[in-house]
């Protein structure tokens, strides 16, 4: 039996940006906290970015993560709004790396069809998918922290899979490699 660990996801942003942290525990993963940074009230971008180093830094400390699980910018209509985002990112992941976390990223199509089995999936159906998946209540007012979890949930598994996926593919070579005592003279 694997050592509990935790992870946390985030949803960057730099309005409002989600975080949640899951616990694995038997193989199950289990709501610790989720909530959102609301970062409006900053009036530049710098504030914004220094804030969300802070505050996650805190959330690491609180919860002691082993692990980021963040979901990657994606271009819309608008290159600053991706450029904003992918700072916010980098921002992130700065603050997970220098408390000692492993970093994973997952782009939203794939944190969707992890999630619901379609890559493009509304915000609501990855929450309503994540609420009973884990039992819990999803408010909609939460639904940049449901993105946190399901960018978590990505993540457990992603690693809970002993066949990983290779560009599309089943990597088998990989398998049999990293599982020797499962093949069968």
């Amino acid at each position: 039996m694997k050592k509990p660990y935790k992870i946390l996801g985030v949803d960057p942003g730099t309005n409002i940006m989600g975080y949640a942290i899951i616990e694995i525990l038997d193989n199950k993963p289990k709501l610790i906290d989720m909530g959102v940074f609301n970062l409006r009230k900053f009036e530049d971008h710098q504030t914004k970015l220094k804030e969300i180093f802070l505050q996650l830094q805190e959330i690491i400390e609180t919860y002691l993560p082993t692990k980021l699980a963040v979901e990657a910018p994606f271009y819309g209509k608008n290159v600053q709004s991706m450029l904003k985002l992918g700072r916010a990112q980098g921002v992130s992941m700065a603050a997970a790396m220098t408390m000692g976390l492993s970093i994973h990223e997952f782009s939203p199509k794939k944190i969707k069809l992890a999630i619901t089995g379609n890559g493009n999936a509304s915000k609501e159906q990855v929450a309503h998918l994540l609420g009973s998946m884990m039992s819990i209540q999803i408010q909609s007012k939460y639904l940049d922290a449901t993105d946190a979890l399901a960018a978590a949930v990505t993540l457990f598994h992603a690693e809970s899979n002993p066949l990983k996926m290779s560009g599309g593919k089943m990597d088998w070579k990989k398998f049999i490699k990293e599982n020797p005592k499962r093949i069968k003279s």
